[in-house]
């Protein structure tokens, strides 16, 4: 290269309408992404060859999911592409990039983070054994593999991807027993607001829940002390309504409360992080541009909060203009004033989402100590307890520090929101106060094998 590039990190809907934006401008973005195929986790291909047509595999997404495809192959030859590769550190302008058994170190002359989210996961007894997925492992298992987690499958949790998911189980012919949601049914009035601001979105959900049950699917709202239970395997699933306890047998269980943002290399860039009450986390800071504290990188999609696919694609297009601009090159102010009307219209909706799927705040405080948060350090709701209490903390860092909550494969991804209720509850404190977990290279793990090489000068 004779000189560094643009860096798109993540390949999904963001991504891939930022390589587009920099494209038309006569730019050559680096886009580099975990998946072996660009369509991000919504958009996902199937790894092998499937004789599945795209609105089987996509549903209602299935014109988006072709059309950011198309996009897709459309740049193939103008941006260069590194699929399974995974940066797992920036550091002084560069990207340390782990891919095909090496690892590059690439300059780069702007830096788009299009990351993505994960499942938020409040730990339940059971949740670790075999057969119970998050909804978003259950969907890739869907998508990406052809094949169910399940023959009897029950979805519980919260949130728009519980209806979703369920229903595409349905829709792929799987038994699906039942969708149990933490948030109480009144809870979904909010959506009413919600017809004005995304009406498309509104009444879909609606129909998967129609259609769910017209299928015989139990859909059960206000679910309390949810567990997994099973001897080897999930067996069977059980749950509170009032003072009443239910039981289900089943073979396969999907679980998650919404999503998370990925932020872990937002924080390795330098940027400046603050709490969103909304998403209850921290979040890297950003303006309607997509602009962070630190200059040349900028913010996509839903690692800076999530707000779905189709603000994705626009704040993708807007961050990309915002590359273009301070490079000064034409960046289309007037779309780019568009771009931020559409997503401040999807921000409003999102509201009205967080109303109809509130955080159940409660969990803390009802886990039992039995229960394991941190699967990959076998960590237990007791012991973190046991610690804050022995060694007064209030601060998750130091709780990591001592209990080694967060110190294993995921990095705290998966137990880091679930400690810091508990740390909360415990001090008596909101969760804002207890901080957030300090992110480190590498961000996911790498092998102790990968040789290093310098890609760019």
């Amino acid at each position: 290269m004779s000189h560094p590039q643009p860096l798109v990190v993540g390949a999904g809907p963001a991504g891939v309408r930022a390589a587009e934006t920099l494209v038309k401008a006569g730019l050559r973005p680096l886009v580099v992404d975990e998946a072996p195929a660009c369509g991000g986790q919504i958009y996902r291909r199937p790894l092998v060859k499937d004789e599945r047509d795209a609105r089987a595999l996509y549903g209602s997404e299935a014109g988006k999911a072709q059309r950011l495809h198309g996009a897709v192959a459309a740049l193939a030859d103008r941006i260069d592409h590194w699929p399974r590769a995974l940066v797992w550190n920036l550091r002084d302008g560069r990207a340390d990039i782990a891919v095909a058994g090496e690892s590059r170190a690439v300059a780069y002359d702007g830096l788009i983070l299009a990351t993505g989210a994960s499942d938020r996961v409040l730990p339940v007894p059971g949740w670790t054994l075999p057969g119970v997925f998050t909804l978003g492992g259950a969907q890739v298992a869907l998508k990406a593999q052809g094949c169910a987690i399940g023959r009897r499958v029950v979805f519980a949790g919260s949130g728009p991807l519980l209806y979703l998911v369920a229903w595409q189980y349905m829709k792929a012919g799987v038994k699906v027993v039942a969708v149990l949601d933490a948030a109480p049914l009144a809870a979904k009035r909010h959506l009413l607001r919600g017809l004005a601001l995304a009406p498309d979105i509104v009444l879909r959900g609606m129909r998967f829940a129609a259609e769910l049950r017209l299928n015989g699917v139990m859909l059960r709202h206000g679910i309390d002390d949810l567990a997994f239970e099973g001897e080897g395997r999930v067996a069977g699933v059980r749950w509170r309504e009032g003072r009443r306890e239910r039981h289900l047998f089943c073979d396969g269980a999907g679980y998650g409360l919404s999503l998370r943002s990925e932020t872990q290399l937002a924080d390795l860039a330098g940027c400046t992080f603050a709490f969103n009450q909304r998403d209850r986390a921290f979040l890297p800071q950003r303006d309607p541009s997509g602009r962070t504290s630190v200059r040349g990188v900028y913010l996509a999609g839903d690692g800076a909060g999530i707000a779905g696919a189709d603000a994705a694609e626009l704040a993708g297009e807007r961050a990309a203009l915002a590359l273009l601009e301070d490079r000064g090159l034409p960046h289309a102010p007037e779309r780019a004033a568009d771009l931020e009307r559409k997503l401040a219209r999807i921000d409003r909706f999102r509201d009205v989402l967080e109303a109809a799927f509130p955080f159940p705040a409660e969990w803390a405080a009802r886990v039992k100590d039995e229960t394991v948060v941190c699967r990959c350090e076998e960590v237990s709701a007791g012991a973190l307890r046991n610690a804050v209490r022995d060694f007064s903390l209030d601060e998750i860092n130091r709780l990591k520090a001592v209990s080694r909550i967060g110190m294993g494969r995921c990095q705290g991804r998966f137990c880091g929101a679930a400690a810091a209720e508990l740390l909360a509850v415990e001090t008596g404190r909101g969760v804002e106060a207890v901080g957030r977990l300090r992110n480190q290279p590498p961000v996911k793990p790498v092998p102790l094998t990968l040789m290093p090489r310098e890609a760019a000068e």
